[in-house]
């Protein structure tokens, strides 16, 4: 396990693992990241893949995971492409990344081509507009760093509709036009049965195969499993990688990523009747023990999974075994019924495990009545952060955004060239 203790003064006269319990126990949880867990789900797609290019999907901070040390490790692995949703996070990544492709899904607006230059990474064209915007950067600096094109194929989100798409392909195949990826996305992948795919694959296939030598991608982490139709020369895993399930109509075939726990900040006995919580929703049908731990909602442990006297909420390992959430969830504090137990398998200061020793990452998002994305992008900031595998050291707090360590190349200063053709109206 590589991690560095933060903000605790080391002790020259306490072992490594004394200080790092010493640093620990300024948190109330504890976020473990598994790094070689993230590898093996990569490749295990890349293997599924094959001969596609599999890149990865790192935007949101790595879906929670961290975006430099999850980088750094896929990018050792192998893996030569990656796909952010901002600007920002595009820095981020470049910084952990020098010599990788970086593409940006969020789109290109006006003026911001020298951000994209700076850093040296491409824009997801996803607009008529957008493309005129970038055409006219690009011949006013001579910059040729390339960018994607978005088509829109049913999502009707971003994307360039199919008949825009037609219109511009006289333009790319005249050559010099700078664009290395044409790319839609699935609605319903996680589906096997959709015909929703089938449609999209057809348009998809007709509209890509006319973007002479333009590689073409398509399956996220779902359509990865559609099969190699569904391929094309490059797949986007971006869920799988952390963990998720990406074919829940069967079993996971992923490594769970993330282990979460959360310290116990006190022991209560309470009679039976008694409630717990705001609004008293839980009452005690027997004389009960509880387990007070330091993790509620701003967390990003949600609200949704309390319990009440009607209805069994989310559920958390403690001493090995599974007790029940009891009452609702504060934003810094959830009580667990740890009644079961024996008398003293908990303690205040022992940790307990919210997520982790079979509670998966979709389960946990059941109970909060949402995906498994929305459970790992919400994860708080206020765990201490452990990173073991990976050959990344990574810091236990929240890792602050990565600056480029020295001034990326600028557009080189070359002789406007000649005008391509024109973008249709």
């Amino acid at each position: 396990m590589a991690s560095e203790p933060n903000m605790i003064p080391q002790s020259g006269l306490l072992s490594a693992e004394a200080n790092q319990a010493a640093a620990l126990a300024a948190f109330g949880g504890v976020l473990t990241v598994d790094l070689d867990a993230i590898i093996a789900n990569w490749r295990k797609l890349e293997k599924t893949a094959v001969p596609a290019e599999c890149s990865a999907v790192i935007k949101a901070d790595a879906y929670g995971c961290g975006t430099a040390q999850v980088a750094q490790a896929l990018n050792k692995a192998g893996c030569k492409t990656f796909f952010v949703a901002t600007i920002g996070e595009a820095r981020t990544a470049r910084a952990a990344l020098p010599d990788a492709t970086i593409y940006v899904l969020g789109g290109y607006f006006q003026n911001t081509g020298e951000h994209y230059a700076k850093i040296n990474c491409r824009p997801v064209i996803g607009d008529l507009n957008e493309l005129a915007e970038w055409d006219v950067f690009c011949r006013r600096t001579g910059w040729s760093g390339g960018a994607a094109i978005h088509i829109d194929t049913g999502m009707n989100r971003l994307g360039l509709t199919l008949a825009e798409a037609q219109a511009i392909i006289p333009r790319i195949n005249a050559g010099d036009h700078g664009i290395t990826l044409v790319m839609s996305h699935l609605v319903s992948a996680e589906h096997l049965n959709s015909s929703v795919n089938a449609r999209q694959l057809a348009a998809f296939r007709g509209i890509a195969s006319e973007f002479s030598g333009v590689p073409a991608a398509l399956a996220n982490s779902s359509g990865i499993f559609l099969g190699a139709p569904f391929q094309f020369d490059m797949v986007r895993p971006g869920a799988a990688l952390y963990g998720v399930n990406p074919t829940p109509e069967a079993d996971n075939p992923m490594q769970p990523v993330v282990d979460l726990k959360a310290r116990i900040v006190q022991i209560r006995n309470i009679e039976r009747g008694e409630t717990v919580g705001y609004g008293g929703t839980w009452s005690a049908r027997r004389p009960t023990r509880l387990a007070i731990i330091a993790v509620g909602y701003a967390d990003g442990y949600f609200r949704a999974a309390s319990s009440n006297d009607g209805t069994r909420g989310a559920e958390v390992i403690v001493a090995g075994k599974r007790c029940p959430v009891a009452g609702r969830i504060s934003m810094d504090l959830i009580a667990i019924d740890i009644t079961d137990l024996p008398p003293n398998a908990a303690r205040r200061g022992h940790m307990v495990t919210l997520l982790g020793e079979g509670i998966t990452v979709d389960e946990l998002a059941h109970h909060f009545g949402t995906i498994g994305y929305e459970v790992l992008t919400s994860l708080g900031r206020r765990y201490a952060r452990v990173y073991k595998g990976g050959e990344v050291v990574g810091p236990l707090t929240k890792p602050e955004p990565a600056e480029p360590t020295g001034q990326p190349p600028s557009p080189p200063a070359v002789e406007q060239p000649a005008a391509p053709p024109p973008l249709p109206t």
